[in-house]
């Protein structure tokens, strides 16, 4: 792993929550976008060398839903930016840890993601991150 890639927040309204941190940070964000396969509707701002991501569900049973249901808003994962993401889920795997993503999906920021679940990485949920090559 090379760096946190980004730190994601669920929230119930992204456009409110938009405005809280453009005022927190200084600054807009740089990019909305909607992933259909999480459900999801997301915002990310750039501080630094960082990213924080906003995600709203954009239907009753997506994952950011059923968190913000059971926890209510706020941190929901950490993710971690790798070279070759098929190649981490099997040394994760390897090392027994389990994935909620066995292969790569398509994610938002141009990205392939899979998770783990946080059932074996104490409690915290665990995006791994590679660019993808081209934007499809």
């Amino acid at each position: 792993m090379n760096k946190i890639e980004h730190i994601g927040i669920a929230v119930k309204d992204i456009n409110e929550s938009n405005e809280v941190f453009k005022k927190l940070f200084g600054k807009k964000h740089y990019k909305t976008e909607e992933v259909e396969s999480e459900g999801v509707k997301t915002s990310f701002f750039k501080i630094g060398k960082n990213k924080v991501e906003l995600l709203e569900a954009t239907s009753q049973d997506s994952p950011i839903a059923k968190f913000i249901e059971k926890k209510g808003e706020g941190i929901h994962h950490i993710a971690f930016d790798v070279d070759d993401i098929e190649k981490e889920i099997k040394r994760l795997q390897k090392e027994g840890f389990n994935l909620i993503h066995n292969k790569p999906k398509k994610g938002s920021d141009n990205k392939l993601i899979a998770f783990l679940h946080p059932k074996s990485t104490n409690g915290v949920l665990i995006e791994l991150c590679q660019d993808r090559p081209n934007k499809d």
